[in-house]
């Protein structure tokens, strides 16, 4: 399993430090990153966390997919590389 894990309905008010917050219950987290829009610099409602290990990966995966975050319902899979 990969360490890369895609985070989709976050709520707005999520930035990197609370994303990281959020999976580093369930090991080392080696980057979280919110995605945000260039032009008005809110978040666009996802992001991409990376663990230390494939093993982690899949225990936050398991744990935090359907996890109500402020109301929202995460979608939490391995993250697909993108194409082109």
């Amino acid at each position: 399993m990969s360490n890369n894990i895609y985070v989709g309905n976050l709520p707005w008010s999520y930035r990197d430090d609370k994303l990281k917050e959020l999976f580093a219950e369930y090991g080392e987290v080696s980057d979280a990153k919110v995605i945000v829009d260039r032009m008005s610099g809110r978040s666009r409602g996802f992001g991409f966390v990376e663990m230390a290990s494939g093993d982690e990966a899949a225990a936050a995966i398991e744990a935090l997919n359907g996890f109500d975050a402020e109301g929202r319902e995460l979608k939490v899979n391995e993250a697909k590389p993108r194409d082109g």
